[in-house]
């Protein structure tokens, strides 16, 4: 079976955490510990967030006296590729001895034309209280906005319409390598007038991208691993309660947050419909058992559990 897994930058950079490469890398291999005992029996292809390790690599290179100006957004995308790569490809090569694992640096098209681009929503970098987000909004032309209790910078988040490197991921599988790509939901470009590409101010959705992408590989299952077990019906009321399964219309007359758990359930959604498939919502440590059909939100399109190839 092909698998497709996305993990998010928190599993590798929980709240709280500083952001330290030794704390990161403990994470990746915490994460890598989950995901390890399905790359036994199935091709595993995993992509990852970057949403606080972009932010801050934005923040060193805003304060950084001998740049004319910062780095750009696709380039620390870039970084965050090779930095969260690395700890990935190494964690699964000592976790799986002798299995051939690679490291795709990769780029995600996007038009240049989506509305995204005047409206940001996407989180980057980490929590701030109110008024020091306020004040930075200020002092640096930040887009920012209210994430749960604290506030973070927002940044366009544009639709992912491809991976440029699928057919390259594609033979990798064939070799039955393990993939790590697609970090940050890929580098976002566009394409220009005279058709070739060029970076863009933006971080795409790591999950919209994953589920983009795992369409293109035909992929049998995706999974969509983060720091909550299930998706919860009636989020925000007095009541929520976990979803264990679901078709996609079902969770589509649900209401969820636009800069969490919204893109989830889209791409979720998404890969079902166009495939007829089978895509979960769960926490990262249950990654097996969800595949299982015992743990997490799985959707199929009747809504019952089914591995179909």
């Amino acid at each position: 079976m092909r698998i497709v897994i996305a993990i998010g930058g928190n599993a590798l950079l929980e709240r709280g955490q500083r952001p330290d490469a030794d704390v990161q890398r403990a994470n990746a291999v915490r994460a890598v510990d989950a995901l390890a005992p399905l790359a036994a029996d199935h091709e595993i292809v995993i992509t990852h967030g970057n949403g606080p390790q972009v932010g801050m690599l934005a923040l060193q290179s805003a304060a950084d006296q001998s740049l004319h100006r910062p780095y750009p957004f696709d380039v620390l995308g870039a970084q965050t590729q090779g930095m969260i790569g690395y700890w990935l490809l190494q964690a699964l090569q000592n976790a799986l001895p002798g299995r051939q694992v690679a490291a795709v640096l990769d780029q995600t098209l996007v038009s240049a034309a989506d509305p995204a681009f005047t409206n940001p929503t996407k989180f980057v970098g980490p929590v701030y209280q109110e008024k020091t987000a306020r004040q930075y909004a200020d002092d640096r032309g930040w887009a920012i906005a209210a994430d749960g209790t604290g506030w973070r910078r927002v940044v366009p988040s544009p639709q992912p319409q491809r991976v440029v490197e699928t057919r390259t991921i594609r033979s990798l599988l064939f070799d039955r390598t393990v993939v790590v790509c697609a970090g940050g939901g890929g580098i976002p470009v566009v394409r220009d007038e005279d058709g070739r590409l060029r970076g863009v101010e933006a971080v795409v959705d790591k999950d919209l991208a994953t589920a983009v992408l795992a369409e293109s590989l035909d992929a049998d299952a995706l999974l969509l691993l983060t720091d909550v077990p299930a998706v919860l019906r009636g989020y925000g009321g007095p009541s929520p309660a976990p979803i264990s399964r679901a078709t996609p219309a079902e969770l589509r007359r649900e209401k969820f947050p636009a800069g969490s758990m919204g893109p989830k359930v889209e791409a979720v959604c998404r890969f079902v419909e166009l495939t007829g498939g089978l895509a979960a919502i769960g926490a990262l440590d249950d990654a097996a058992t969800i595949l299982a059909g015992k743990a997490g939100t799985v959707v199929t399109p009747a809504g019952d559990y089914h591995l179909s190839r």
